[in-house]
């Protein structure tokens, strides 16, 4: 440089660094939106009015899970620039067994829609009065506007058209907490892990499913790969750490794989907290409220019970959270199931078509008059069987250095996976013993 020459450093951003790592959140919360949908109205409410606080400890743990593999989800898609679903339609290299995975991954997607389009329906009949079949219909049609925003807008603003479906959901399930608050030394005591009798364990596999949902697991690799990935997949830079552009961030500012998953370990846990404190509110509100109740074991007579005990603006609040966990749900079920499908068997169908087929299954059971509390109920233990086809490839591709370089796991991380991985197989068998012996 010759002597005398001005070096001028580029402007620095006047954004605060906080901030400018807030605009990267999102992609979390998006998904777990799948961990208040209204299964988990179902299984916690119900574990709520019929062993009070027994299975808080339930709810915490599935928690703590759920915030180890949501990670591990996102950051596969950081990294790597592919979904979960993609990475295993790589790696089955056979038809059959490709085929055989999209079938089992396809019934969880179902079974998701089910509790999701169910809970949407019970909502609008209890704000409006409208006909089961009606409001089924209504929540898929909203469905496919959301999924529509998602595609033509691209991820941000259906992001922010989930995360504010959440705030609803939030606002609707803790209200009534402020005026029936719980027995705080009963609630404690619910933390000592524990069953009484076989419907103990149900509905604890009801709610390990309902927290640790599989769909949520394909959805958030994919949601990641959309907002952060795709500057990073097959980039020697990204598995060594050095700087890429990443998509939908502003040209001007560069990040790390390394920061963004800082910053996805910031956005997992703000979602996790979000989730974990509705699911626990719930089970709270109904052991606080709804004990020797009758009729509390469904939506509809724990609706009224909350109506009649703690006031109709608290039962109108429930209603419109249970409406708001609804649509917001069962349009990132749509798109994990979508995802499901391209990444297993490399076809890709249009959304609205995916939508109609996925809500014949629930528009099914509310036109033959099954109870949709029941069917809720049941519709999370079937995902509780889906979650190791999930959970075990995820820990195992995240532990190689082959698929992550140098975000491969660390050690604990692996073992902590698998852990996780063999208790849910574990209860999951358990439960499986009860319902054939009728125990």
């Amino acid at each position: 440089m010759p002597k005398g020459s001005l070096t001028i450093a580029p402007p620095r951003s006047s954004t605060p660094e906080s901030l400018r790592g807030a605009a990267l959140l999102g992609p979390a919360l998006v998904a777990g939106v799948a961990y208040v949908d209204p299964g988990n109205v179902a299984s916690n409410m119900t574990a709520g009015a019929s062993y009070g606080y027994l299975l808080v400890w339930v709810v915490v743990v599935a928690n703590v899970i759920a915030w180890l593999v949501q990670y591990l989800s996102a950051k596969l898609g950081v990294v790597t620039g592919r979904s979960l679903p993609e990475l295993l339609g790589e790696r089955l290299q056979h038809r059959a067994a490709r085929r055989a995975y999209w079938f089992q991954a396809e019934l969880v997607a179902m079974a998701t829609d089910i509790a999701e389009v169910i809970g949407g329906a019970v909502a609008l009949q209890l704000l409006f009065d409208l006909p089961l079949l009606l409001g089924g219909l209504i929540t898929g049609a909203v469905s496919m506007v959301l999924l529509a925003v998602q595609g033509r807008r691209g991820a941000r603003p259906f992001e922010f058209i989930v995360i504010g479906l959440l705030v609803v959901v939030t606002v609707g399930f803790l209200a009534g907490l402020l005026v029936a608050p719980p027995d705080p030394s009963a609630a404690l005591g619910g933390l000592v892990p524990r069953f009484t009798d076989s419907g103990s364990v149900l509905l604890a596999a009801s709610i390990l499913g309902a927290t640790i949902m599989p769909h949520a697991i394909y959805a958030h690799s994919a949601l990641a790969r959309d907002r952060f990935g795709t500057a990073a997949a097959h980039s020697p830079a990204a598995l060594t750490g050095a700087a890429e552009r990443i998509p939908g961030v502003p040209s001007d500012r560069v990040h790390s794989v390394a920061r963004l998953l800082r910053v996805t370990r910031w956005d997992v846990t703000l979602a996790m907290v979000v989730a974990g404190a509705v699911n626990l509110g719930m089970l709270l509100l109904a052991a606080t409220t709804l004990p020797g109740v009758a009729g509390t074991d469904s939506l509809e007579g724990a609706h009224a019970a909350l109506s009649t005990q703690l006031g109709p603006l608290i039962g109108t609040l429930f209603a419109v959270g249970l409406l708001a966990s609804g649509l917001a749900s069962t349009a990132v079920g749509a798109y994990a199931g979508a995802e499901i499908m391209h990444g297993l068997l490399r076809v890709r169908i249009a959304m609205p078509v995916r939508r109609l087929v996925t809500l014949i299954p629930a528009l099914l059971i509310l036109g033959l008059g099954v109870d949709p509390t029941f069917a809720l109920v049941l519709s999370q233990v079937a995902l509780s069987f889906g979650i190791p086809f999930a959970l075990i490839p995820l820990v195992a591709l995240t532990a190689r250095r082959g698929t992550l370089g140098r975000y491969a796991n660390r050690p604990w991380t692996t073992v902590a996976g698998i852990v996780a991985a063999g208790l849910l197989v574990t209860l999951n068998a358990v439960l499986l013993w009860l319902l054939l012996t009728g125990v």
